[in-house]
């Protein structure tokens, strides 16, 4: 495993992926961006749903931000599939200690490694934390 920066987002984002009607693992993509930076978390939030997706490999998908949705919080986004609407993943963008981390879940079944390699290959990305 890899060395956990914030050992309480980790243990918060691995208690998300307790078990329920699918199975979830999850990462936390930390960045050096800060609270200012708006439009590029949005941007790398959009990067990151298009290497989720293709991992996830359950054909087109879009970005949900649950505006019309009083469960949803501004920050909290899911990528849904366009046939369906079947759940892709799900994630929370988190301004902590002056940057935003964003943690994603996802259904289990996604070669982990490979996808933390992807998203750590993205513009703004300090470092991905793998949440199994």
């Amino acid at each position: 495993m890899n060395d956990v920066i914030d050992q309480e987002l980790y243990e918060r984002t691995k208690s998300l992926l307790e078990p329920g009607e699918i199975e979830l693992v999850g990462c936390i993509v930390h960045t050096h961006l800060d609270g200012q930076a708006d439009l590029e978390m949005q941007e790398l939030t959009v990067d990151v749903h298009d290497v989720i997706s293709e991992h996830a490999d359950k054909g087109e998908a879009y970005i949900y931000a649950g505006n019309d949705d009083p469960d949803f919080s501004s920050n909290q986004f899911q990528g849904l599939t366009l046939e369906d609407e079947e759940f892709v993943w799900e994630c929370q963008q988190l301004l902590r200690e002056g940057t935003f981390d964003l943690v994603f879940y996802y259904e289990a079944g996604v070669d982990q490694d490979a996808l933390s390699d992807d998203l750590a290959e993205l513009t703004h990305v300090d470092r991905v934390t793998p949440v199994p």
